[in-house]
């Protein structure tokens, strides 16, 4: 059963040692690949210098969180087969980065972008629409970063610790080593994070099965759990469960690296090779992900019974591991937090610097302005999630993310259309841009921010997810109102301008 465990020293030792280790190797962060970290692209995109290596822990790091690690087992264990979909969202993702990334990352280097927002603003001019871009990026990344720390409030627990005050200390400390650091710290840090996830994950599918009787008779406890559960749950989709399923991946595949954390990993990135090479190894953490996923039969195999499905993990390992190894696995997901939240911390701190501060309110700011005004803010983002998760219920935090996933999916037609198609106008776009928020962030809103909306066609009901409905509407309206204006130039200063 469930419940606050008492506090183990041996686990807590080795938690605390592990954490103490990527703490230090966060300060050290600043002397590694060294640069002038008073200059925004140094700080926030570690110099573009980061190799094929590097940026393989790095983007695996910031894409696979500790969230991640807990959710999707949690997803599985409460739901069944459904909880998969994130398998094929992450096989969907990387032929999309291996079209679409190089291409993105040879402008932005060559004309010196630093964010996404950056890249529309060059192609064209203004500041409003890249403003636009910016905010939802923003608005998007928030409760992304409130939720790693779920993910560490959740292992923190499972240690038998209560209360915020682990919380608070262990993100005080992110905070400070990724102002020293930037980039350079969650680089490093990602190293030490995913060789630990990987023993931890390698360590759990081989020896908990073996505990419980072997691969068969996990599914078959599963199977027999969820029959008796009744409702669509099981091993094996529902038919009712195929578009949602297929909507949810292909949906999630297309805006997983829209957001602001993703995209820095990538623009982070030396080279045009490095970014195609990292489209070609990072499969390898969708077996990982596959692996974790099994966490949830698993458990109900184990027979563990939680009040809330987010316990599952700390859970199962308490009940099935010894002392030093749980230690070991909650300091490898709560790092697992740490890396993330950092990157998107300076993800969105970048967005808020480049395309809203210094456009709307501070134009002449030199370059070590902006880069102390992106400092500061990384410290406000991260502090204000902290604030989030402390004073709002956690389920808010959780609907907010979903709503999140439907909103950065609105800047899609910006970003990856425009790369291809010089057609569309700024105007189009921005009306396609505000359309698909509002008709996204609407039917949410009725649904109870769940992520899925009911299709009526023909008499038959077929949910979908909302961020697909959303973008449908926004590229047909982007389409419609650039092929009734005039081609645009290089760039369309004068639609957006001030």
């Amino acid at each position: 059963m469930s419940g606050v465990n008492p506090i183990n020293p041996v686990a807590m030792g080795v938690f605390i040692a592990f954490f103490a280790l990527v703490t230090l190797i966060g300060f050290f962060a600043a002397r590694w690949k060294r640069g002038d970290l008073n200059q925004l692209h140094e700080w926030g995109l570690g110099g573009r210098q980061f190799g094929t290596i590097i940026s393989w822990f790095l983007v695996g790091g910031d894409f696979y969180t500790a969230y991640t690690v807990i959710a999707v087992p949690a997803l599985v264990y409460a739901v069944g087969a459904y909880g998969f979909f994130a398998l094929p969202y992450t096989i969907i993702v990387y032929p999309f980065v291996f079209a679409v990334m190089p291409k993105l990352w040879q402008v932005a280097h060559d004309k010196g972008h630093i964010t996404a927002a950056d890249f529309v603003q060059g192609e064209y001019g203004g500041k409003w629409f890249p403003a636009a871009i910016a905010l939802t990026g923003i608005v998007a990344t928030m409760p992304y970063i409130a939720l790693q720390l779920v993910g560490m409030e959740v292992v923190i627990k499972g240690l038998g610790v209560t209360g915020e005050l682990p919380l608070i200390v262990a993100f005080v400390i992110l905070a400070l080593y990724t102002y020293t650091s930037g980039l350079r710290a969650p680089a490093m840090i990602a190293f030490v994070k995913d060789i630990m996830i990987y023993i931890v994950v390698i360590a759990a599918v081989c020896l908990i099965p073996a505990k419980l009787g072997g691969y068969a008779h996990v599914f078959d406890a599963a199977d027999a759990h969820f029959k008796a559960k009744g409702g669509v749950t099981g091993i094996m989709l529902a038919p009712s469960q195929f578009t949602a399923y297929a909507s949810l991946a292909l949906g999630s595949a297309l805006a997983a690296f829209m957001y602001p954390h993703t995209m820095t990993g990538v623009l982070s990135s030396g080279s045009v090779e490095t970014v195609k090479k990292n489209a070609i190894f990072l499969p390898a953490y969708t077996l990982l992900l596959g692996l974790i996923a099994l966490l949830g039969y698993m458990a109900i195999a184990a027979g563990v019974q939680v009040k809330s499905p987010s316990d599952v993990v700390p859970t199962l390992f308490n009940t099935l591991f010894p002392s030093w190894f749980v230690g070991f696995a909650a300091a490898a997901i709560a790092i697992s937090a740490l890396v993330p939240a950092a990157i998107m911390s300076i993800g969105a701190s970048n967005l808020f610097t480049r395309n809203l501060w210094r456009p709307l309110v501070a134009p002449n700011m030199s370059p070590a302005g902006e880069a102390s005004t992106a400092k500061i803010v990384s410290l406000v983002v991260k502090f204000g999630a902290l604030i989030f998760i402390v004073v709002l219920p956690t389920q808010f935090a959780i609907d907010l993310q979903l709503l999140g996933g439907v909103w950065i999916l609105q800047i899609f037609p910006a970003v990856v259309f425009t790369l291809f198609c010089r057609r569309l106008t700024s105007v189009g776009l921005f009306a396609g841009w505000l359309v698909g928020i509002a008709l996204g962030t609407s039917l949410a809103a009725a649904q109870g921010l769940k992520p899925i909306f009911p299709l009526h066609v023909g008499g038959s009901a077929y949910p979908v997810y909302i961020g697909l409905i959303a973008l449908v509407a926004n590229v047909a309206v982007s389409v419609v109102i650039s092929l009734l204006m005039p081609a645009r130039n290089r760039v369309e200063g004068a639609n957006l301008a001030a």
